[in-house]
């Protein structure tokens, strides 16, 4: 805009120079013409003076270098003339100035001269005889007049291009200055030109309109940030080349890496086939889902194409853990299989002492022995299957059961007296020690509790063993812990014994008829009762196991 105000300005100054120059040169060429005319027609007077008083003799001698003289009869024959022979021209009675001089004395004209092929000025004059005497001189030609200018003329337009470059500078910069110092900010409050007023509403109205826009633009943004960055499953957002623009941190966690991988290519941060496969296949614009071991575990990993229009612009990746889905899967394959297993052995051991007593192959003094073999294998299935919906109904989160205070000393008193008989039986020595101490809990799953803990205290144990109950209690918890003397857990297993039919000894397990899920049982109304369960365990010494309920 500067060189176009500044080039405009210098052309305008140039114009109006060159104009001004011809409109002087022609108002100089008139006024010199003028002039010339004057002076010819006081030599023409002078001259008319001369030849009245001498006549012919006047042209005698007469030197006229400036000056055309010519002498016309009254016939308009030419009688003299200092420039060309009188006897070839031709009659000159009609031209203009003689013509005029016959009508009124006194005539003059401007013309082409044919005879001497320049333009020349006339003055004719009527003697007393009834002669004409002229005189013409050459008009002074424009560019002779301008050469003869020529040194002031450049003077003038040297001068006239650098005041106009000074002015032109000038001028631009306070035009242009204005403008550039316009405050954008405020449109309205720039009061410099009138004739931008309407820009400035615009631009004022154009960016109230951006500045809300990139409000709402924001709050999206800080919107969507919190929802991604609160996410648990990782998300990943790539560019057509595979470059990440965005990785939220679930993401930066499960692929091991950093927020500094954003620009990096994806492809870089896993160099697994599947993975890799996954990544190409999104980004041709097709829609993939695997499942990958990555080092955080397994996750499934979904790949969607971002297309804009017809053309592939990017991909979004999400990444879900579903280490604890497929742990859980294989669990229920496993409680499946186990329970299966389970049901099954007892099963066949009913079938087959039926079968004997159906084809009477048993004697009458062992029908009862048999008969008590059938009904102790039914009862283990009875409390297996008893197990099965409790644990079921445990990992439902036993919502409908009602909490309230419970003595967790009385409860256990009630336990150990149940539990007393088979205790005497196993010749094991059952105690409860400790204080009355108040949980806030479910009854029957912390029946459950102890019921589990103290008759596996008891049958895991030797005869003439001891299993201890106590009851304790600080500021942060009441602690229920069951000690016994019995066989103990080696290290290898205790990280497993609270699954789900896993036994360390299988063949003394079923001698003692457990069913293998009276510590999962434990373990899933603790976390109901958001109890911690720790386990000390010695081979041969014996096994402590401590149920600690948050006050």
């Amino acid at each position: 805009m500067t060189k176009r105000i500044f080039h405009s300005i210098c052309l305008v100054a140039l114009i109006v120079f060159f104009s001004s120059v011809i409109l002087i040169m022609g108002v100089l060429y008139s006024y010199f013409s003028d002039v010339q005319q004057s002076q010819l027609k006081m030599q023409t007077e002078l001259a008319a003076q001369g030849v009245s008083k001498s006549g012919p003799d006047y042209f005698d001698n007469l030197e006229a270098a400036d000056f055309r003289i010519t002498w016309i009869g009254r016939n308009g024959k030419v009688l003299y003339d200092s420039e060309s022979d009188m006897e070839q021209m031709e009659n000159h009675l009609q031209r203009e100035e003689i013509q005029e001089a016959c009508e009124k004395g006194y005539g003059e004209s401007r013309r082409y001269s044919v005879t001497l092929m320049e333009r020349r000025l006339y003055a004719a004059k009527l003697l007393g005889d009834g002669t004409i005497l002229r005189l013409s001189v050459a008009q002074t030609a424009i560019l002779t007049l301008l050469l003869g200018m020529i040194q002031p003329v450049c003077i003038v337009f040297l001068t006239a291009v650098v005041l106009s470059v000074v002015l032109a500078v000038r001028l631009t910069r306070n035009i242009v200055k204005p403008l550039n110092e316009l405050n954008l900010d405020r449109p309205l409050g720039n009061r410099e030109y009138d004739e931008i007023t309407p820009l400035l509403k615009r631009i004022d109205s154009q960016q109230r309109q951006l500045k809300c826009q990139e409000s709402i633009l924001s709050e999206k943004k800080r919107e969507l940030d919190t929802i991604i960055h609160s996410m648990k499953e990782g998300m990943i957002l790539l560019n057509r080349k595979g470059e990440i623009i965005s990785i939220n941190p679930a993401a930066v966690k499960i692929l091991n890496t950093d927020s500094l991988c954003v620009g990096t290519d994806i492809r870089k941060l896993n160099c697994s086939p599947g993975f890799q496969e996954i990544i190409e296949k999104a980004l041709e614009g097709e829609r993939t889902e695997r499942t990958l071991a990555l080092p955080e575990g397994n996750y499934q990993l979904d790949a969607n194409p971002v297309v804009s229009g017809t053309q592939v612009s990017g991909a979004a990746v999400l990444l879900f853990d579903v280490t604890e889905k497929e742990k859980a899967e294989q669990m229920r394959r496993e409680f499946t299989a186990n329970v299966s297993h389970e049901l099954k052995t007892p099963l066949h051991a009913i079938s087959g002492y039926a079968e004997l007593l159906k084809n009477n192959m048993v004697e009458s003094k062992d029908v009862g022995h048999f008969a008590g073999k059938i009904y102790a294998e039914a009862q283990r299935m009875v409390q297996l299957v008893e197990d099965i919906i409790s644990l079921s109904h445990l990992d439902e989160g036993a919502k409908e059961l009602q909490q309230e205070e419970t003595d967790l000393y009385a409860l256990a008193q009630e336990v150990c007296h149940s539990l007393q008989p088979q205790a005497l039986q196993q010749g094991v020595t059952l105690k409860l020690e400790g204080v009355s101490a108040v949980v806030k809990g479910i009854p029957q799953l912390l029946r459950g509790i102890l019921c589990n803990l103290v008759d596996n205290a008891v049958k895991y144990n030797h005869a003439g063993g001891t299993a201890v109950v106590t009851i304790s209690e600080n500021e942060q918890f009441v602690t229920l812990s069951v000690r016994d003397t019995g066989i103990g857990i080696d290290a290898e297993h205790q990280e497993r014994i609270f699954e789900r039919f896993y036994r360390v000894d299988k063949s003394r397990s079923r001698e003692a008829g457990g069913t293998g899920l009276g510590l999962s049982i434990v373990r899933h109304a603790a976390k109901i009762h958001h109890a911690r369960i720790d386990l000390q365990s010695s081979p041969g010494v014996g096994t402590v196991i401590s149920v600690s309920f948050p006050r």
